[in-house]
């Protein structure tokens, strides 16, 4: 992983859709966290982050050259906004600081699992639209504790945020690397925020959000999923056993609410669906990567909160399709998303896996989506 990505990590104070065979990821790939056997003595931390939801201003000190003895710091300033998912159990961060140095452009992804009691926390930046390995853990009546492995100048460390000050109106972050399993921590990022009205943090933010423009007379891509902005009434068939010769199919109705991130190239969508005897609530995040033209888009369910592999593709005259190769029930399979049918009132998605490496495809999930007047 390239440093600048591990540094630039704790930008999300803290950091930012089950397996059902579910859109966009949730396929049963392996997860990136694990069980902790003590999950049944941590009290239940669904809202923990609660105290980050809302509009902040922020000021950021971060380390130059970390585990090189250098202590020449950066300071960056600017703003920040938090918004709920699934009534507090999952958040969205989004953020940006300016410095001498340079603009920085992020997003945030905390997801909660309420088996393991935890919360894993992703970081994007805008340059690459790359989610990075997630910093797990939880809060122990008092400060927050987060943890990943990493790779940072070729060599193993350990990454650590911690928060604290949480009860308060001036939460305080900190980023740490250790270079030795832990017996020793250097810092080397510092955030401190404060809350500020939304009439004063959208003044902020709409004076440095900035607008990346295409290549001249080329589509890039970059505001491929703008028509999806808004509400919609959803209808889903989910086939209830894939590549098994199975003609079961489950439908389901609800809706689907999606919400803009760094001025289109990047989008979140809440989906809450229900039949008569199940339901599903989950949440895509799609991330632009204006390098390669290309969209991530990943998906978790609020009943397990971990995140899927990304499925991956860009769209072409009107049709996206996005690609990735993941294990199902044993078997390594290709998986495609394909959204298709896009008027201003309506479009339609489809998800399929290939077991013969995309000679045939079976169709698993189909989901039509209305505009809501």
């Amino acid at each position: 992983m390239r440093a600048l990505q591990i540094v630039e990590r704790c930008l999300a104070l803290g950091t930012l859709i089950a397996t059902l065979v579910t859109p966009v990821g949730a396929r049963g790939a392996a997860s990136t966290a694990t069980a902790t056997p003590q999950a049944s003595a941590q009290p239940d931390g669904a809202h923990d982050f609660d105290f980050e939801l809302g509009t902040w201003k922020i000021h950021l000190k971060r380390r130059l050259h970390p585990l090189s003895g250098c202590n020449t710091w950066v300071e960056f300033d600017g703003t920040s906004v938090t918004r709920k998912v699934w009534q507090g159990r999952s958040q969205i961060e989004q953020f940006e600081t300016d410095s001498p140095s340079g603009h920085i452009e992020g997003l945030t992804l905390r997801l909660y699992n309420p088996g393991t009691r935890q919360w894993s926390l992703y970081w994007a930046n805008s340059k690459d639209g790359l989610l990075v390995v997630p910093q797990i853990g939880q809060f122990n009546h008092g400060p927050g504790e987060f943890y990943a492995q990493d790779t940072f100048n070729g060599r193993s460390i350990l990454v650590r945020f911690i928060w604290s000050n949480t009860h308060t109106n001036v939460p305080h972050f900190e980023q740490s690397f250790s270079e030795d399993g832990g017996k020793t921590w250097e810092v080397n990022w510092i955030t401190d925020q404060t809350r500020i009205s939304e009439a004063e943090f959208e003044t902020l933010a709409e004076s440095t959000t900035p607008r990346l423009a295409g290549p001249a007379g080329a589509h890039d891509g970059q505001h491929d999923f703008d028509f999806e902005f808004g509400s919609w009434n959803a209808h889903l068939k989910r086939l209830q056993h894939p590549l098994s010769n199975s003609a079961t199919w489950v439908e389901y109705d609800g809706t689907s609410v999606v919400k803009k991130l760094w001025n289109g190239r990047a989008n979140y969508g809440e989906l809450a669906v229900a039949n008569e005897s199940s339901q599903i609530e989950g949440l895509t995040l799609r991330l632009y990567n204006p390098q390669s033209h290309q969209w991530r888009l990943y998906w978790a369910n609020s009943k397990g909160g971990l995140l899927q592999l990304p499925t991956i593709g860009q769209f072409e005259n009107g049709r996206g399709e996005f690609l990735d190769q993941e294990d199902f029930e044993g078997r390594s399979i290709l998986v495609r998303f394909v959204f298709s049918d896009v008027t201003p009132t309506s479009f339609r998605t489809e998800q399929s896996f290939s077991a013969d490496g995309g000679k045939t495809w079976e169709p698993n999930w189909t989901a039509t989506f209305t505009c809501q007047k």
